[in-house]
């Protein structure tokens, strides 16, 4: 015969499932603990965000304020001391270029904001 036989592999196999069904329910011991019962209510205090728009013109505003580029690392670097810290809202124009974008956010990470996010639209 030059077909190897399986039917001794088959019920090495079977034997093996059936020691495995009846071990695993034994191997599941739990430690019986009476846990003290606490009340508390989730910190939903969530930090400040700064509103940073961009407009396509290339103007900025910082919560709706006017400010210049050169403004940016002063409030960047206040709004990075504050605990905690503030998340950096960026909305830009969709013509903006993104040189502009890019230059916000080189400034932000410079100064220390490490929560960054973009502010985008929904499409109907």
């Amino acid at each position: 015969m030059a077909d190897m036989n399986v039917v001794p592999l088959v019920d090495v196999m079977l034997v093996l499932l059936v020691i495995f069904i009846v071990t695993a329910p034994l191997l599941t011991h739990a430690v019986k603990i009476d846990l003290p019962k606490a009340s508390s209510a989730a910190n939903i205090a969530k930090p400040e965000h700064i509103e940073f728009g961009i407009r396509a013109s290339g103007e900025l505003f910082w919560n709706g304020e006017a400010v210049t580029l050169e403004q940016l690392p002063a409030r960047f670097a206040t709004a990075a001391a504050q605990q905690p810290q503030p998340e950096l809202h960026i909305r830009a124009d969709r013509l903006v270029h993104y040189e502009k974008v890019a230059q916000v956010m080189a400034i932000a990470a410079r100064t220390g904001l490490v929560r960054i996010g973009f502010v985008s639209e929904p499409a109907n």
